[in-house]
């Protein structure tokens, strides 16, 4: 197929199974304006089935290096209550909402820059959208992040290569990894979406008190899991049963630990993008579920910001179990970007939990789901910590080992 017909495939597949608007139901999509012809086909496919209203947010990553830089931090911090209410407004609508964001970043984009800044800032706007946030973090709307290249982006992913070589290289690698490239995107995720059910469940069948990772790179972490925690995956759904893909891609099943619950060392195996920014190689050790030691060979000081966004920034909110087996780590590309590094690798990450990932999850308060173990922060940064030899045991609850990874494989 041609490029621009695995294009429309892209648009189709990311609206009608990625984000799945309803009849009546308004999209909102945030892109660079770089991409805006991929949101116009996105707009073209949510009007044919049915969207009432498509509404772009526009953005540019230069301009925002630009603003993050000029700007004094009282200025950036000052995050206006209309931000918030662009979403909400539709939410509470007639018909409601969803949201596609197609994101083509730049990996480092704010590399240079005052790292407390980037932090400050970033910690303020996640705040002032925390009412909007709970729709997203409890499945109250259908959302979905899809990735399209920017040459900054993939001139970093491969060096060496013409900006327009590397945009063509990553393009193909984006239709390949997201099941584009053979034509069919809709019946390969039905087939995938299947498999990812059937490891889910088995999960959910054992009952599992914690599991216990072991990597030859030196981690050896116990996480025990939250009371009544639910392993999630594949396709998630709102409380009117709408399904959507949250990520595309999507490789991971995943739950809460409890953030009190997590003992031993785990080591990053690929570099995180923090504020634009890179983290690497981190080692980081945990006591009752708190990180009390880290390191980092780059970007330490940038951990440790993140670590002190607030209380909960140092407690894990989820644990996801990929194997190597995926497309994105076959592919054997180091992304620069969590939505799909992330799906190389098993991972954990600092900050929220999900409040769908225990029972009745999603009509408890914050402090009912802190009750169950669940974590809470202002932040939710997904680190990549497995590997080709990982191990998983998982223990029942009386006691009894099942074995769940082997050599970065599932086990069953």
């Amino acid at each position: 197929m041609t490029h621009t017909e695995l294009l429309k495939k892209y648009a189709e597949f990311a609206v009608e199974i990625g984000v799945n608007p309803q009849k009546n139901q308004t999209l909102i999509i945030n892109c660079d304006v770089m991409n805006a012809d991929f949101a116009r086909a996105c707009a073209e496919v949510a009007y044919a089935k049915g969207a009432r209203e498509v509404v772009v947010h526009y953005g540019d990553e230069n301009l925002s290096r630009i603003k993050m830089d000029r700007t004094a931090l009282d200025v950036l911090t000052d995050v206006k209550p209309y931000i918030e209410r662009s979403y909400l407004d539709y939410a509470e609508s007639e018909g409601g909402a969803c949201v596609l964001h197609i994101i083509s970043p730049n990996p480092e984009i704010y590399k240079g820059l005052d790292g407390t800044k980037v932090d400050k800032a970033g910690i303020a706007r996640r705040s002032a959208l925390k009412n909007w946030r709970s729709y997203t973090m409890n499945d109250r709307v259908q959302w979905c992040i899809v990735a399209v290249p920017s040459a900054p982006w993939a001139s970093k992913i491969f060096p060496g290569f013409t900006e327009q070589e590397a945009v063509e290289k990553l393009w193909k690698t984006i239709f390949d990894v997201c099941r584009v490239t053979n034509g069919d995107p809709v019946g390969e995720w039905k087939e995938h979406i299947a498999k990812m059910c059937k490891w889910r469940d088995h999960l959910n069948s054992l009952h599992l008190d914690r599991i216990h990772m072991q990597s030859g790179n030196g981690t050896d972490l116990v996480i025990g899991l939250a009371d009544d925690h639910v392993w999630e995956g594949a396709q998630s759904h709102t409380p009117e049963g709408y399904r959507f893909i949250a990520n595309i891609p999507t490789e991971e099943v995943f739950t809460a630990p409890h953030k009190d619950r997590v003992n031993g060392v785990v080591k990053g195996t690929k570099p995180y993008v923090y504020n634009g920014s890179l983290i690497e190689n981190f080692s980081v050790t945990f006591k009752d579920g708190k990180v009390t030691e880290y390191s980092a060979t780059s970007g330490q000081e940038l951990l440790g910001m993140l670590l002190d966004t607030d209380e909960g920034a140092r407690h894990i909110g989820e644990i996801a179990l990929v194997p190597v087996s995926s497309p994105i780590n076959k592919a054997n590309v180091l992304f620069y970007n969590t939505l799909f590094d992330e799906n190389a690798a098993c991972h954990i990450a600092f900050g929220a939990g999900y409040p769908g990932t225990v029972k009745g999850g999603t009509s408890m308060s914050k402090e009912q789901l802190l009750e169950k173990g669940v974590n809470d922060s202002v932040v939710h940064e997904d680190v990549m910590v497995g590997a080709a030899d990982t191990q998983i045991t998982g223990y029942t609850k009386d006691g009894q080992a099942v074995e769940i990874f082997k050599n970065g494989q599932w086990a069953f």
